[in-house]
Order: structure tokens, then C-alpha cells, then sequence
């Protein structure tokens, strides 16, 4: 499956879904969120068990304050619609997999 970009208008359709879902909050100007991107990409394509999500900060600030995102990029894991993990910087993929056992 492919990156999901979130927005305000499918937010909730994305957090409301019966599988455990990976949120990327990033901006197209960050140095570390560009070093992660692909492999966020990478883990939406090998998992089908996921959703994967983007939210652009610059573009969805409500959200981005929503989850209090204060550094990006920020991951955040959300299972039965509860935030169940977060984490801000950039992390190899062996991490941001980690962060959905």
C-alpha cells in the first residue's frame, strides 16, 4: 500500500481505521524529514498490514498541534484510535518499525 498524505478531511477516516496506523509529520524544508521519507515509503509498500500517513505541518498546522508535534520529524503510532506511541527525530528503519510491535 501506498503513503496516505493526511489532511483535515480524511483524518479522521485514516485514525478510525481497524489497522494500526504509522503518522509521519514532516515539512518539505527539513533536512532529516527528507532523509526519512523513503523509508516511511518503503514501509508502506512492504507492509499492507499498516496504514501509513504523512502530514505536511506546514500545510495541516491544526494537526500538528493537535499531537503537540514540536520537532519533526515526529512518528506517532495509533492502534484503536489511541495514540499509543510517539517519537521526534530522524530514525533508521529498524526503529520506526519498532515503535508498531
Amino acid at each position: 500500500m501506498s503513503v496516505i498524505s493526511v489532511n483535515k478531511s480524511n483524518f479522521e477516516e485514516i485514525i478510525n481505521s481497524d489497522k494500526p496506523v504509522l503518522l509521519d509529520f514532516f515539512a518539505e524544508w527539513c533536512g532529516p524529514c527528507r532523509t526519512v521519507s523513503p523509508i516511511v515509503d518503503e514501509i508502506a509498500e512492504e507492509r499492507a498490514d499498516i496504514i501509513v500517513g504523512k502530514i505536511n505541518v506546514d500545510e495541516e498546522g491544526e494537526l500538528a498541534s493537535a499531537f503537540s508535534v514540536s520537532t519533526i520529524p515526529t512518528f506517532v503510532v495509533i492502534k484503536n484510535k489511541q495514540i499509543v506511541k510517539q517519537i521526534s527525530g530522524a530514525r533508521p528503519k529498524a526503529q520506526i518499525l519498532a515503535l508498531l510491535d
